[in-house]
C-alpha cells in the first residue's frame, strides 16, 4: 500500500484543486497532461513535485489552490453504489464507538467504502478489518474506492461478498473482534451474530435512519441480555457564515442524516442489573385512575 498522503505532489495522487469562488475540482496528476476547465488549462506538470497546498493559475487566470483531498471530501464526492455515511456520522461512529489502533473490527454492509476508510484508517496496519456485503456490484464499488484512497489493496481489509453469519453457532474465529459496527437495513437480526462475534466490553455500534429502526435496535440490544443498557443519539451539524460583523448561521445545514446505538459486551454468564428510569407523567396508571382508593384514604 502507497502512502499518498504526505510529501510533495506525485504522479498518480489524486488531487483536489479550488478555485475563487470554492468550487472543488478533483484530478489524478498524470505526466504530461492538463486539466480543463472553462477558466482555461491547468498543467499537471505545474503540479508534480510542489508541495501541497500551492497555488496554481489557470491559462485564463484563474487561480487554484491545490490540496489532496481530506478523507472528508474525499467520501462525499466518491463514485456511489449504496448511499455513503456521511463524515459528520462517519467520524460519530469512530469517536464514539472508540476505534482504536490495532482495533479487529467487523464492519456490514461495506456499501460504497466510506465508512470502511474511515475505520482502516483509525485502526491502522496492524489491525484487521472484515467487511460483509451481499451485493457483488456494492462489493466491487467499495473495493474500488477504498484502494483509490490508500493507493492500493489493503492487507488488513477483507472484504467478503456475504451476509452476516445468522447465529451463535458461527465457526470458531469470531468471539475475538474489538468491534461490530452496523450499517445495514434491520441490525436487530444481527444482534445475536455481534454477541458471539465480540469479546467482553468490545462494542456493537448500529447506524439506522428512521426512529423505527432506532427502537427495534435498541429493545433487541435490551432483550439479548448480553449488553449493557444500549445509548442511542443523532447529530446535527450547522455551519456558520462568518465574515466582518456579519456573523449567522449559514442558510442551509446538514440535518438529519440517521441514529447511532451503540452498547458494551457484558462478560459470558453476566447479566446487567437493571436501569433505573423515572417514568414520565401518565406512563402508569395511579390508584385514583384506576378507581382504587390512594394510600392515605
Amino acid at each position: 500500500m502507497i502512502d499518498r498522503h504526505r510529501g510533495p505532489l506525485r504522479p498518480g495522487d489524486l488531487v483536489q484543486l479550488t478555485d475563487e469562488k470554492g468550487r472543488k475540482h478533483r484530478v489524478v496528476l498524470a505526466v504530461g497532461q492538463s486539466f480543463h476547465t472553462h477558466r482555461g488549462a491547468i498543467a499537471h506538470d505545474e503540479l508534480i513535485g510542489a508541495p501541497e497546498g500551492s497555488v496554481v493559475r489557470a491559462s485564463g487566470g484563474t487561480q487554484y489552490v491545490a490540496f489532496r483531498p481530506l478523507l472528508s471530501d474525499y467520501t462525499v464526492s466518491m463514485s456511489r453504489g449504496a448511499t455513503v455515511v456521511y463524515p459528520k456520522d462517519a467520524a460519530q461512529i469512530v469517536g464514539f464507538a472508540d476505534i482504536f489502533p490495532g482495533a479487529r473490527v467487523v464492519e456490514a454492509g461495506a456499501g460504497s467504502g466510506a465508512l470502511s476508510c474511515w475505520l482502516l484508517r483509525a485502526i491502522g496496519p496492524d489491525a484487521l478489518l472484515v467487511s460483509y456485503e451481499r451485493r457483488e456490484d456494492f462489493a466491487a464499488v467499495a473495493r474500488r474506492n477504498v484502494e483509490a484512497y490508500f493507493g492500493g489493496p489493503c492487507p488488513n481489509w477483507r472484504l467478503e461478498i456475504t451476509g452476516l453469519p445468522a447465529d451463535r453457532e458461527d465457526p470458531a474465529g469470531f468471539a475475538s473482534f474489538d468491534r461490530v459496527v452496523l450499517d445495514l437495513l434491520a441490525p436487530w437480526e444481527h444482534v445475536a451474530f455481534a454477541a458471539c462475534a465480540l469479546v467482553p466490553g468490545g462494542l456493537i455500534c448500529c447506524y439506522v435512519a428512521t426512529t423505527t429502526q432506532l427502537s427495534r435496535t435498541v429493545e433487541a440490544l435490551r432483550a439479548d441480555g448480553g449488553f449493557d443498557e444500549p445509548t442511542a443519539w443523532e447529530s446535527l451539524v450547522r455551519g456558520w457564515h462568518v465574515e466582518g460583523l456579519a456573523v449567522r448561521p449559514e442558510h442551509r445545514m446538514i440535518g438529519h442524516t440517521g441514529f447511532i446505538v451503540t452498547a458494551r459486551r457484558l462478560a459470558a454468564g453476566m447479566v446487567a442489573p437493571p436501569r433505573r428510569r423515572r417514568p414520565a407523567k401518565g406512563a402508569q396508571t395511579t390508584p385514583h385512575d384506576a378507581g382504587l382508593p390512594a394510600a392515605d384514604e
